[in-house]
């Protein structure tokens, strides 16, 4: 399959608001973001469903995909910002019409729970998405963090290389790969075992996770390991933050361990986060860890 890069988003085009997964926690931040954006020369479009609430989930399955298809079809949007995160997006993946989003390419930016989109729709329908900021925690905060919003919109509106260099690293393996880009929350990404959903082709694996225990975080990348074409494919690992993790010794210890066992490089101290500074990644773009810096592109 050839894979798909979206046209970058220019001044004056249309921005869509769309809600995947959990319900919304402040209607006053979705309406903030759509300021932010607005504020900033584009044009938003909300979900129909952005403030539902059916139980923890924006809505019913069924009308996130309606949603979803008809952002898609909408030839005014250029792009699409997920609402939040929590759960939900993979409720979705086995309903989704991807030759809808093949034959309609446009950005698909968020993070966490959007993982599981990310994955499915590279697999797929072959598009290259993005895993930064979305709309409700990050755009609609009282001060959106100036590295998240520099960030996404020089992933977003340029097609210039990206060099992403971590910040208080710890290199458990050094050396440098090639592959694509492509990983996402890690709890996401492991709740996707039992569909097809690897990549073909090489890839640079990069994750995070929060309030997760370290005995938790062997076990889900145990499973991801045990996976024959994930073992074969993987050629790095680019670590994000592991937020409140219960013992940093150990996590440690477990990243020594991967790194030691499968002798590939194993960096950590790239802003790939649930934090406030987060850089954006475009998600199965073809990417090279060199000199324990990332680029993309």
């Amino acid at each position: 399959m050839n894979i798909i890069k979206p046209a970058s988003l220019q001044t004056g085009d249309t921005i869509g608001i769309l809600a995947t997964s959990g319900a919304v926690d402040e209607q006053t931040n979705v309406l903030r973001a759509k300021k932010f954006f607005e504020d900033r020369g584009y044009k938003v479009i909300l979900s129909d469903n952005v403030f539902e609430e059916y139980r923890y989930l924006a809505g019913s399955d069924e009308k996130k995909i309606e949603e979803l298809h008809k952002f898609f079809l909408n030839p005014e949007i250029k792009a699409i910002i997920c609402m939040r995160g929590g759960y939900g997006a993979i409720r979705l993946v086995e309903k989704i019409d991807y030759d809808i989003i093949r034959s309609n390419p446009k950005i698909l930016c968020g993070y966490s729970d959007i993982s599981a989109l990310s994955a499915m729709i590279y697999k797929k329908a072959g598009l290259v998405t993005y895993s930064g900021p979305l709309a409700q925690s990050d755009f609609g905060v009282d001060e959106p963090s100036q590295f998240t919003v520099d960030a996404f919109f020089e992933a977003v509106t340029t097609c210039k290389q990206l060099c992403f260099t971590p910040e208080n690293s710890k290199i458990y393996c050094a050396g440098n790969a090639e592959g694509i880009l492509w990983g996402g929350n890690l709890a996401t990404i492991v709740s996707l075992c039992g569909l097809d959903f690897l990549p073909d082709k090489k890839f640079i694996f990069f994750t995070e996770d929060l309030n997760e225990p370290v005995y938790k975080i062997d076990k889900m990348m145990s499973q991801l390991l045990n996976i024959k074409q994930f073992k074969e494919n993987v050629k790095a690992i680019v670590l994000g933050d592991f937020l409140d993790v219960d013992n940093q010794e150990w996590l440690d210890e477990f990243f020594s361990e991967i790194a030691n066992k499968l002798k590939i490089p194993v960096v950590s101290g790239f802003k790939i986060t649930h934090g406030k500074d987060k850089i954006t990644l475009p998600y199965g773009e073809m990417a090279k860890l060199q000199n324990n810096k990332l680029f993309v592109r």
